[in-house]
């Protein structure tokens, strides 16, 4: 472990992290964090994690949609997917979801917009049948 590892900052930001991603998704990336990735893993721990998201200026739900919003716009399709199954631990909705999409397709534009709302059906779907099935998909 580093002497970034450390910090307050990055304590703060593993705990937000885990709150936002679950436990077993933080465990999985940790387990395959390399010598290579460790610094960028330090940095976002510390910067999205420990910094912007436990910000109380906001809920975890509204740094969710603008989240996915974000992500949406710029076609980060997997992190889209990634935050889009967090929802499950931010309280964002499926209404709300739809809410951030109608907002890219005015600003960030209709393909992307589009594109996103495939990966968040998608995904929707996935977490409903794992829910149904008890946790089992």
């Amino acid at each position: 472990m580093t002497d970034a590892s450390q910090t307050e900052r990055h304590r703060q930001g593993m705990a937000t992290r885990r709150s936002v991603l679950g436990d077993a998704h933080v465990d999985r990336a940790e387990a395959a964090k390399t010598a290579f990735d460790e610094p960028f893993q330090a940095l976002i721990t510390e910067a999205a994690w420990g910094h912007v998201w436990s910000r109380p200026e906001w809920t975890k739900r509204e740094r969710s949609m603008v989240t996915i919003a974000l992500l949406a716009a710029l076609g980060q399709d997997e992190e889209v997917a990634m935050h889009v199954r967090a929802t499950a631990n931010t309280g964002a909705t499926p209404e709300d979801l739809r809410e951030a999409m109608l907002h890219v397709a005015i600003y960030a534009g209709v393909p992307a917009a589009n594109h996103a709302i495939k990966i968040i059906k998608k995904v929707l779907d996935e977490m409903n049948a794992t829910q149904s099935h008890g946790g089992k998909a």
